[in-house]
């Protein structure tokens, strides 16, 4: 049965893995950034969240279309997972895309996908360049040399493109990247500035402190100060970062 248009909504679930942000983290934020009430299944209840996550994602699950992967969003009887394509059905039910634009959810999806490979898939790879499912201390010399690009050519790059975005006449303003309003592609780029700041503290210092992406900057600031990112961010159901998509090695961290 699909999701009625009329009518209560029923409740939104999150699966996702527990005790780390990593790709669930932008969900996490367009609920909380609209107050949105939402169940965070394997982090309510670690052990039965868990094991409706493993079946969600088993091979043997064939009942209905199989998950790769999470983050899984369940509402009502559907189920849909890839972060992006998430975030494409969450946007309009949230009031993330402006009204009355019918491109708006197209272009607002463009600068989210932008934002992920530039902050969450390009700052996953400093850490596994080479494979996954290796251990980082097996790759660790071919993860200096991918984080000095990162941080000396392609951090820059999707900053500069960004504030480019926010000078531009789609901004409507500057405040935000599209239509003059919030939308979820400022909280996936919040998150991702999140999530790179943490991993690479002193380049991102240095990076600020030069003050060319003081637009990109201060969307951040902005977005951090909204009443209910603020109360997120200092509450128990904001994870800490750790061995997920950004990590921290002292040795990535070059601000040369």
């Amino acid at each position: 049965m699909a999701v009625s248009s009329s009518g209560p909504s029923p409740p939104y679930l999150l699966h996702y893995w527990p005790t780390i942000p990593g790709r669930g983290e932008p969900i996490r934020i367009c609920f909380e950034a609209t107050s949105t009430p939402y169940t965070d299944v394997a982090n309510t209840d670690k052990k039965s969240g868990m094991k409706t996550l493993i079946s969600l994602i088993s091979s043997s699950e064939i009942s209905n279309l199989p998950h790769f992967a999470p983050p899984i969003l369940q509402h009502g009887d559907l189920y849909i997972s890839q972060l992006s394509n998430i975030l494409l059905y969450l946007g309009p039910k949230l009031g993330l895309v402006p009204k009355g634009d019918e491109n708006a959810i197209y272009r607002i999806n463009q600068l989210t996908l932008t934002a992920l490979d530039g902050f969450t898939n390009e700052a996953h790879d400093t850490h596994h360049p080479i494979a996954v499912g290796d251990y980082y201390e097996d790759q660790k010399d071919e993860a200096k040399e991918r984080a000095h690009d990162y941080v000396r050519n392609r951090l820059p790059k999707f900053l500069g493109h960004f504030e480019t975005v926010l000078q531009s006449e789609a901004s409507k303003g500057g405040e935000y990247l599209y239509g003059g309003q919030l939308t979820y592609a400022d909280l996936v780029l919040f998150q991702g500035l999140d999530g790179v700041a943490f991993a690479f503290p002193k380049a991102v210092a240095k990076l600020r402190k030069g003050g060319e992406y003081k637009g990109v900057w201060d969307l951040y600031e902005r977005i951090k100060g909204l009443d209910g990112i603020k109360g997120y961010l200092g509450s128990e159901r904001r994870l800490p970062y750790g061995n997920g998509v950004w990590r921290y090695y002292e040795e990535l961290d070059n601000d040369e």
